[in-house]
């Protein structure tokens, strides 16, 4: 499918041309200078932990061995991915099996040792980096994908897989995984799992409480709860796998999982499009659920300043179309390309006759439809590339999903150099985005709390897909009331009663 001259969309002769994209970590580690400690920055009190000693690191490589127990080069390990959390940890474990996750838990819980599990490292909350002297317990090992089956669409595998290596490999039966991110390349399943990410496709396949038929997880206390299981439908009991999506690494590490994948689709459409208001985008909006139905995958949501800081930031990249103050990406996917061009066609005919859409293209070449997504992908980037940034990763009701981002630049007013949003507008997912030169206490206490205390007067969420971690423990009373924060604290105490999984995060 080429660029729709029926439709008046503008012709673009021009190809976008990518250089390498190196990975968000590299990226993101050109961007600033190394950090204070975060413990001595935020007035951190260390937990009553015992010290790691000589006869603990002994131990740990008696175990693993010596190659996969790491004491030395661990700023990368101690810094999370948008470089304000700053943690003091001395030594990293690198198991290699859940046996040996096991292990080590017993261990540092019999020791009362803290313990930081992380995965790709690629998180916004300062969740998977320790804050004091935690022991870091990485994933990066715990890597194959087990097994994929065509028949039943069911995918096994281990918690430290790379998210992009797992949707190549579920794409060679005709799978594919449903759960889309930036981070892709990076990131991995179990965080993605342990945080319940989103994505850019949970419009059509809906959370990971959904997907993930089953995980195994390690406790606090080293014992192996093996919550696997090969079927969608499995009523016996409590659905105790729910507690481990999302619960980022406080109740357990999880190790394997195993996931319904969808199909892959046979059609793929991309409508990059131009509109004057936001009005028109929701307009446009209700008119994709209406008339795309059960082919709409995706709708994303990308506003003139942070396209345009993208475009700045990285020269390989060109917007088909410029000069409007919203964009829209919406993506179908399909059994039958003539069958979902048309609804397409037919889509866009009419926001263009209403005066909704300006202006677009759309494609169906795979070259092409994935240089449309790299814009996507870019946005988040491009703002942290050379300035410090604010990034709010909150869901609110479709009606006001963009007013909070015209409160915060009047707000911010000149302190900030860039206040944008973008995001997920189809599962009410936006992501604020407020830039300046570096940061500094006033822009800081302009912003926060207010962001949060706006988001809970509109009954909205504070984290709609990133976790809590480090960065939003203080504000989780914006989102759950103190009868629920009750109970999420006695379920942490019965799985960890010492404390040990991923201190000074989300409840302390």
């Amino acid at each position: 499918m080429n660029f729709q001259p029926l439709l008046h969309l503008r012709r673009h002769a021009t190809t976008l041309k990518l250089k390498p994209v190196h990975t968000l970590r590299t990226l993101v580690r050109s961007v600033a200078s190394k950090p204070q400690l975060t413990q001595i920055t935020d007035n951190v009190q260390r937990g009553n932990y015992s010290t790691l000693n000589e006869k603990d690191v002994a131990y740990f490589e008696q175990l693993l061995g010596k190659s996969q127990v790491l004491t030395d080069d661990l700023e990368g390990y101690n810094t999370c991915f948008l470089k304000r959390i700053y943690g003091n940890s001395k030594l990293v474990l690198k198991p290699g099996s859940t046996a040996e996750v096991s292990a080590i838990l017993r261990h540092c819980n019999e020791r009362k040792l803290a313990v930081c599990p992380q995965g790709g490292n690629t998180g916004l909350v300062g969740g998977s980096v320790p804050i004091c002297d935690e022991i870091v317990l990485s994933m990066q090992r715990l890597n194959k994908v087990i097994s994929v089956d065509e028949v039943t669409g069911i995918a096994v595998v281990e918690a430290g897989c790379i998210l992009e290596n797992f949707d190549q490999r579920a794409r060679e039966v005709g799978l594919t995984v449903p759960i889309d991110l930036g981070a892709k390349a990076s990131c991995h399943i179990g965080g993605n799992v342990s945080t319940n990410a989103g994505g850019v496709r949970v419009v059509r396949y809906g959370n990971l409480h959904g997907s993930v038929l089953g995980v195994e997880a390690v406790l606090a206390n080293g014992q192996v709860l093996d919550l696997m299981s090969d079927f969608k439908k499995d009523n016996t009991g409590y659905h105790m796998k729910h507690l481990f999506i999302g619960s980022e690494g406080t109740l357990g590490v999880v190790t394997k999982l195993a996931m319904l994948c969808p199909h892959t689709s046979k059609a793929v459409n991309v409508a990059f499009l131009g509109l004057n208001s936001f009005e028109d985008v929701l307009k446009t909006f209700v008119s994709a659920k209406r008339n795309l139905g059960e082919i709409l995958s995706s709708c994303e949501l990308i506003d003139e300043r942070a396209l345009n800081t993208a475009l700045d930031q990285f020269k390989f990249l060109n917007s088909p179309i410029s000069g409007y103050p919203f964009y829209m990406l919406i993506e179908t996917l399909g059994s039958n390309s003539m069958h979902d061009e048309e609804k397409m066609n037919e889509f866009i005919q009419e926001g263009m006759s209403k005066g909704e859409i300006q202006d677009g293209t759309i494609t169906a070449e795979p070259g092409k439809v994935q240089e449309l997504w790299k814009i996507r992908e870019m946005v988040p980037l491009g703002l942290i590339e050379k300035s410090f940034c604010f990034k709010y990763d909150i869901s609110l009701p479709l009606r006001d999903f963009y007013n909070i981002v015209n409160v915060m630049r009047e707000r911010c007013g000149p302190l900030a150099t860039v206040v944008c949003g973008y995001g997920h507008l189809g599962d009410s997912n936006l992501h604020l985005n407020i830039s300046c030169e570096k940061f500094n206490d006033k822009i800081y206490k302009c912003v926060e709390p207010f962001v949060y205390e706006y988001t809970a007067k509109l009954k909205g969420s504070i984290s709609a897909e990133h976790g809590i971690g480090f960065l939003k423990k203080d504000y989780l009373k914006y989102s759950k009331n103190a009868v629920a924060i009750s109970w999420m604290r006695d379920m942490k105490n019965m799985f960890d009663p010492n404390g040990i999984l991923n201190p000074y995060k989300m409840l302390n």
